[in-house]
């Protein structure tokens, strides 16, 4: 195996999670964190070595087969998140959350992992675009970080208590009389994280490169984005 090879080149990934290869991993521990089968990963990784995973080494986890969610919605793990907070965040018991998720070890959870809710999607009528909480937010940085005042912010979210948001929450961003400082009509907005470049980004939301660049006219060089900056994933 072309260790250096496959470290520079992450796998398409449309639709799943592109993972890191951490110390004990295997294809079937993978397998039964994510809900999907061995065979799928393999599918998703043409050449990959069951036997010879490599740490660091980044690999595609298909869509997990949680199975179907009737009435509710699937949803994807995120930092911090436990049975109890997801509960408590849509509307229901974590019993009823456990009950969807058969086989899903609520003391194991993994970011990028997905579960079924069995509740409705909550609605989302955002006419710009959607943006989700991360760990630190406030409405107030949020409101400064895109331009926003943050009585448009309040008011983009009524029935939201901005003094209990949580990680993973989904937010609208309201428009302003220009159109809003980042013009994303049906997708949602993306913070740049370290590490991270627009091909990266486009990789892990299923995207065409040259689609994520053309939505994203304000930056100048695709070639040097900044940690913080706002980019848009168009639906």
């Amino acid at each position: 195996m072309n260790n250096q090879e496959d470290f520079r080149q992450v796998p398409p990934c449309p639709g799943g999670t592109v993972y890191t290869i951490r110390p004990g991993d295997s294809l079937f521990s993978l397998a039964r964190r994510f809900n999907t089968t061995v065979e799928a990963i393999m599918a998703a990784n043409p050449g990959i070595v069951p036997t010879n995973l490599q740490l660091g080494q980044q690999i595609c986890i298909p869509v997990a087969t949680t199975g179907p969610c009737p009435g509710g919605f699937l949803y994807v793990i995120q930092a911090g998140d436990t049975f109890y907070s997801i509960a408590r965040r849509f509307g229901i018991v974590v019993d009823a959350l456990a009950a969807a998720n058969p086989g899903v070890d609520p003391n194991n959870l993994q970011i990028g992992q997905q579960i079924c809710v069995p509740a409705p999607a909550p609605p989302a009528p955002c006419p710009n675009a959607t943006y989700t909480i991360r760990p630190g937010d406030t409405f107030f940085d949020i409101a400064r970080r895109f331009g926003f005042t943050l009585e448009a912010i309040l008011a983009a979210n009524p029935g939201v208590d901005p003094n209990n948001l949580q990680v993973g929450q989904v937010i609208c961003l309201p428009l302003s009389p220009g159109g809003g400082p980042i013009p994303c009509p049906g997708g949602q907005i993306y913070v740049v994280q370290p590490g991270d470049t627009l091909f990266l980004i486009a990789q892990r939301h299923g995207i065409p490169l040259n689609t994520l660049i053309a939505a994203n006219p304000h930056i100048a060089d695709p070639d040097r984005i900044q940690v913080g900056q706002p980019v848009c994933i168009p639906g």
